[in-house]
């Protein structure tokens, strides 16, 4: 009785599917750290030599900014604020003349009162913090300069110099690699991936056949082969050195300086020629270190 049962229920199944019954196909699981056996990717059921290209290259800073601030001093708010701002005024104006694709400033103008002063029992020199004991009120024209292009950094320094002002801040450097400097780069990497596998396979004996797998990422040359070893491929740890030659836009200097020395500049008015020609320093942008990786996967004859 109970084997007709079993039959009777094969017989339903089959027909409430409308398929006949097969048996299970086995699963493949996907890869469980700490397993023996890990399925491998499509492009490793040939001998391959994985192989991945690893460059560095220096590129001069092509960013630069600094700050600098002019301060007043006054009897009243409003005219301490005005003086400040005329002082930067003529700075912004000439500046401007370079073109915000080439130089960006910034201008910010603050306040604040200067109180009288006592001592206290210890001796200690105190404000008197009180609406009317303000003595005077202090502006201060803060100016924040960034330049796109460091071909003119020196000049646009001098000019900032030669204005006069209160304190200026050191010059800091960045590099921003532009979309040719960053194919250039990733191009490099391929050729450096080819060159070591060439390198590789003739050491070994071998031949490279064709191309699996171009990976510029380099992250399929970190396939875990075996689950809980070290990566298969884990990277190269040099570098290849390679040059970078930029191509640069013409630039036109500028005029050269009158022969006579001028006199300083007064607060508000543009320095000459002269004063900023005075006021150039050496301003060489510094080199910064760029890499990149590519995978690339090679079948092995």
């Amino acid at each position: 009785m109970r084997r007709l049962l079993t039959t009777l229920t094969v017989a339903a199944a089959t027909v409430s599917t409308g398929l006949p019954a097969v048996p299970a196909q086995a699963q493949t699981p996907p890869a469980t750290i700490g397993d023996r056996y890990v399925p491998a990717p499509w492009w490793m059921r040939d001998p391959v030599i994985a192989s991945v290209g690893y460059v560095r290259t220096e590129v001069a800073a092509n960013r630069a900014g600094f700050g600098a601030s002019f301060q007043s001093v006054e009897r009243t708010a409003a005219e301490a604020s005005r003086k400040a701002a005329d002082q930067v005024r003529a700075l912004s104006q000439a500046l401007a003349s370079y073109g915000v694709d080439v130089v960006r400033v910034e201008t910010t103008v603050s306040t604040r009162p200067l109180y009288d002063q006592y001592r206290d029992e210890a001796g200690n020199l105190r404000d008197n913090v009180r609406a009317d004991r303000i003595e005077r009120y202090e502006a201060q024209a803060n100016v924040s300069v960034t330049l796109r292009d460091v071909r003119v950094l020196e000049r646009v320094y001098a000019t900032v110099v030669a204005s006069q002002p209160t304190s200026i801040s050191p010059v800091n450097f960045n590099l921003q690699p532009d979309n040719a400097t960053k194919t250039w780069l990733q191009a490099e990497a391929v050729k450096d991936a080819a060159r070591r596998a060439r390198e590789a396979a003739s050491n070994a004996g071998a031949t490279l056949g064709g191309v699996r797998v171009i990976d510029p990422t380099g992250r399929a040359c970190q396939t875990d082969v075996l689950a809980g070893w070290p990566s298969y491929g884990a990277g190269a740890s040099q570098a290849t050195d390679v040059a970078y030659a930029a191509v640069e836009a013409a630039y036109v200097p500028p005029p050269p300086p009158p022969a006579s020395p001028a006199p300083p500049p007064m607060p508000g008015a543009p320095p000459t020629e002269a004063q900023i020609e005075a006021a150039r320093l050496a301003l060489q942008p510094p080199l910064r270190e760029l890499t990149d990786q590519a995978c690339v996967v090679y079948a092995l004859n």
